[in-house]
């Protein structure tokens, strides 16, 4: 009897713990660079992209996906692709390519990201 008791706790209290489990999972999207020239890389396995969303590789080097296909994706290397390799992950950023534009920008020159390349860093002026 004992036993049966001990059991029979122990299933309620497994029952409870599983059905409470909970966890919040971000899962990204990661592709591979099947080739990479001319500022242009192929990738494939990036299958929920949408054109002009942002990219990142494992290089830290951003793009924009432009090119969808059923096999692959074309993206624009913003920046030398010489440090993109073949088989190399890209991942999804989950935003449209979009550019800040504040009035404390006004003058400077920016990339086509709108980080400043005139040698004005005032990250509080772009971040905000």
């Amino acid at each position: 009897m004992e036993l049966s008791l001990r059991a029979a706790e122990l299933t309620t209290l497994l029952e409870s713990r599983i059905s409470n489990f909970y966890t919040n999972f971000q899962v990204d999207e990661i592709g591979r660079v099947v080739s990479v020239g001319d500022g242009i890389a192929r990738v494939y396995g990036l299958n929920e992209i949408q054109v002009g969303e942002m990219v990142e590789f494992a290089s830290s080097v951003k793009g924009i996906a432009l090119n969808l296909e059923n096999e692959n994706v074309g993206i624009v290397v913003f920046g030398s692709d010489t440090a993109i390799k073949e088989g190399d992950l890209v991942k999804r950023i989950g935003s449209i390519v979009d550019v800040p534009a504040r009035k404390a920008m006004l003058g400077h020159v920016v990339d086509a990201l709108g980080v400043p390349i005139d040698g004005y860093v005032d990250p509080q002026t772009y971040m905000n």
